[in-house]
């Protein structure tokens, strides 16, 4: 019996995320800016972050949704098979 590998992409998401989210900061502080133009950028871009944010975690909620839905088919397609095999030893 071979079995499935899956692969997860959550922590290389977010890792990448997280490298883009400190490079935007080192960016936005190194640039020259006055005050009040750094302020307006880094609540743009906190804006922007927190909406990435949310359709990430509607598109995990999503997936977990479909990973029960699947996971459910696949118990009642196992019981259903092992209720038939007994029912053909007992003859």
């Amino acid at each position: 019996m071979t079995e499935s590998k899956t692969s997860s992409y959550g922590p290389t998401l977010l890792t990448f995320l997280a490298g883009a989210a400190v490079g935007a900061v080192v960016v936005a502080l190194t640039t020259p800016k006055t005050g009040p133009e750094l302020r307006g950028n880094l609540k743009d871009l906190a804006a922007r972050a927190k909406c990435k944010a949310g359709a990430l975690a509607d598109d995990a909620g999503e997936t977990w949704d479909d990973l029960k839905g699947r996971t459910t088919l696949a118990a009642n397609d196992l019981k259903r098979g092992v209720t038939d095999a007994a029912n053909d030893l007992r003859g």
